[in-house]
């Protein structure tokens, strides 16, 4: 009999957001005339700003002719989009072209990392967090076994976000040393960015104990707070211990379009078992080339527009018109009394649920009786219990309406 990787039965239930789905589409089946408002799936709904569907084109038309076709590209990226991220988004900051791997998703790396890490490697989650960064190690076994009564994996070591320590972590929190330290900032889902000093804490506690922070900042362009910083490299050190991911995704509306980066400096060494230095720049640059094929030129075509100060305008609009609509949700809710964090430096709103009712409650209630979609916090971690999760990704009108519907009832 064939077997299969049997750390698959070890994920809790379905992915987060695809139960999401099923219970909507569930619900409209039902209620065919329902005006649902979804704030729950972190989705852009703003078209692709204009310069970068113009340079899209361009490149497809390119394609059509024999001097500009394109086939293969190379693994870890075109030089043109290399270039241009080192030049803008690490200017002063030591960061080269070599360093930076284009992908097609932030998603996809933050869960592809775990391949060129040792399975004894100890990893360091944050609760609640980001659903990928748990379930990757899961499925490669390096969690071990789930505890029904604790809610959590054996292995892994948790980094408690709760609002008594204002959701940001901190490495006074850490029982045991960890190999591999996962952060997010701003954090997915609560909202909050990470202060330039505790994160240097983490920088110089990962240079201490030898340990590699996996930074994702993929919501780094929402930052409007001097002392929230936008690279992790802004930290002394940080390029000897600290890999980070960046994405289009919510940053220029690429989420249908697929474009990222991830940031491994040539700096960054781990000794292996016999004794050999290795570099996870070159570990990284192998496993590129051998498990995937780049993103396609017309992607990165279109990704490289960005840069362009046309692309750089148009691109902020859509940020700014996200930002309003974070505001306007945290706004309302605490002119009505209910806490909320976030909205700030981050499209997510965190919002702490005003009655005695469980993350999924409150889903369901809102669903039903308000026609509101939001992210049940318990989904991201046995600390997320008793709050939600509300994006600003969706329409002005739509997301005034739905706010209204929570706070006028």
């Amino acid at each position: 009999m064939i077997k299969i990787n049997e750390n698959f039965l070890n994920l809790q239930q379905n992915y987060l957001f695809s139960t999401i789905h099923k219970k909507v589409d569930a619900y409209k089946a039902q209620n065919p005339n329902a005006d649902i408002i979804n704030l729950g799936i972190g989705d852009v709904t703003r078209p692709i700003p204009k310069i970068i569907v113009e340079s899209v084109k361009k490149a497809m038309d390119e394609m059509g002719e024999k001097a500009t076709f394109k086939g293969y590209g190379p693994e870890c990226g075109y030089e043109f989009l290399r270039q241009k991220i080192a030049e803008n988004d690490y200017k002063n900051l030591n960061i080269d072209k070599d360093e930076i791997f284009i992908s097609d998703g932030a998603k996809c790396d933050t869960g592809n990392i775990v391949d060129i890490f040792s399975l004894s490697a100890k990893v360091a989650i944050a609760d609640p967090v980001y659903p990928v960064y748990l379930d990757s190690n899961v499925i490669c076994g390096r969690t071990g076994q789930y505890n029904n009564n604790t809610g959590r994996y054996e292995k892994i070591i948790y980094i408690n976000l709760t609002e008594e320590n204002k959701f940001e972590p901190s490495p006074s929190q850490l029982e045991e040393i960890p190999d591999l330290i996962y952060l997010c900032s701003p954090n997915n889902p609560t909202g909050v960015g990470m202060k330039k000093e505790t994160l240097k804490l983490w920088v110089d506690y990962a240079i201490t104990n030898k340990s590699i922070i996996l930074f994702d900042a993929a919501y780094e362009a929402f930052i409007e707070e001097d002392n929230i910083p936008h690279s992790i490299y802004e930290i002394d050190g940080a390029d000897k211990v600290a890999i980070e991911f960046k994405s289009y995704s919510k940053t220029a509306g690429f989420t249908g379009l697929r474009c990222a980066y991830t940031v491994i400096p040539k700096r960054i060494e781990i000794q292996a078992s016999n004794g050999e230095i290795i570099r996870l720049n070159e570990i990284w640059k192998r496993r590129s080339s051998t498990k995937f094929n780049g993103v396609s030129y017309i992607i990165q075509r279109g990704a490289e527009a960005i840069y362009s100060e046309e692309g750089k305008k148009q691109v902020k609009e859509n940020i700014l018109y996200y930002k309003q609509n974070a505001k306007i949700i945290k706004n309302k809710l605490e002119e009505k009394g209910i806490i909320a964090f976030g909205g700030i430096n981050s499209p997510y709103i965190w919002l702490k649920i005003p009655e005695n009712l469980t993350s999924w409650e409150y889903f369901d209630k809102l669903l039903t009786k308000y026609n509101v979609v939001g992210t049940p916090g318990v989904g991201f971690g046995r600390n997320g219990e008793g709050y939600l999760r509300l994006t600003a990704f969706g329409d002005r009108e739509k997301t005034i309406e739905a706010i209204d519907r929570i706070v006028k009832n």
